[in-house]
């Protein structure tokens, strides 16, 4: 039976990729540029940093050095997911393709690549990346004695990982940078009206490149996040995190504070899909055939149900998704 501690260690460990990749949304988007290919960035970062471990593990470096192994396959996953956007920058800033179609191609590629570097390195019919055992931060990373059965320990220790303090450190630094620089404030006169920033001087090009390109950055690592929460393997897939990170960015109004409030609501509805049948209060649904596929549609039902009532509260940046041509007043 699963606990009220272990429910709450599980939402958090499930809002971190949220959170993550909905932050790298609300860059990209802040900037003027419909970030679709989140899914693919996601698999991309998450293919790096899973292979990173791999050869980690296998030269002795991680086993013996294990945090700071995973922060190196967090750096990894952030240059990748980074170098992968750069893809959707050009397409959407240089030759002015359309934004959404250049997204969902870029999702669709990124699996597919996975599967081929992965039969590439491990063999053909090897999809599977293991992800090693020295990852998690338990007890005595710190030091500290023996298990604890505490409610505090369960809450801490049980799904913790390096990702979750790397996203308070990024969450804080997306809304500083966002809110309380020039940059930030250039990136979003670009997403709000980027003739009025040219006609200041800003290089409106350079600022959508670097809005994908940092949403690159948290979309990769959120890939990593989301294949440490999801279990011990990587198989080419990120189960569709990256459109349900694009309903949090859109649900929390393309803001870094009301993300994170989304990334645990809809973190929480994907731990009861995952445990329904470990927790005592939900409904078993007797006699239904595939019960358990009810709670895995929970999410996703939410999802549809949230946007219905918040989208039109909603207000996007006004040059979101408009390419932009310095020719035209």
């Amino acid at each position: 039976m699963i606990t009220l501690a272990n429910v709450l260690s599980c939402t958090i460990v499930f809002a971190v990729p949220l959170l993550l990749v909905a932050l790298g949304g609300m860059f990209s988007e802040r900037s003027g540029v419909i970030n679709i290919a989140l899914e693919g960035i996601m698999v991309i970062g998450a293919l790096a940093a899973c292979f990173t471990l791999r050869a980690l593990d296998m030269s002795g470096f991680g086993p013996a050095h294990p945090q700071l192994g995973v922060f190196i396959a967090v750096l990894v996953a952030g240059l990748c997911g980074m170098l992968y956007s750069v893809f959707l920058a050009f397409a959407a800033i240089n030759l002015k393709a359309d934004q959404t179609i250049g997204g969902t191609a870029l999702n669709q590629f990124a699996p597919a690549f996975a599967i081929v570097v992965t039969w590439a390195i491990q063999g053909q019919g090897q999809t599977q990346i293991m992800i090693p055992t020295w990852v998690r931060i338990t007890r005595s990373t710190f030091g500290l004695g023996d298990a604890d059965p505490s409610f505090w320990n369960n809450l801490i220790f049980k799904y913790f990982y390096l990702t979750t303090p790397i996203a308070i450190l990024l969450l804080i630094g997306a809304w500083v940078l966002l809110f309380k620089t020039k940059f930030g404030l250039r990136l979003r006169a670009c997403g709000e009206h980027p003739q009025a920033a040219d006609s200041v001087g800003i290089n409106v090009y350079k600022m959508r490149y670097a809005g994908v390109m940092i949403g690159g950055i948290f979309g990769g690592i959120g890939g990593f996040a989301y294949t440490l929460a999801a279990g011990s393997t990587f198989a080419s897939s990120v189960a569709g995190y990256g459109f349900l990170a694009l309903a949090v960015m859109i649900f929390g109004n393309w803001n870094p504070w009301t993300i994170l409030g989304g990334s645990f609501f809809f973190a929480l509805f994907k731990v009861i899909a995952s445990y329904s049948s470990s927790i005592p209060f939900l409904p078993s649904f007797e006699g239904v055939k595939s019960a358990s596929n009810i709670y895995q549609m929970l999410p996703y039902i939410v999802t549809m149900i949230v946007l219905i009532f918040t989208s039109k509260k909603s207000r996007a940046p006004k040059a979101e998704g408009i390419p932009y041509d310095k020719g035209s007043r």
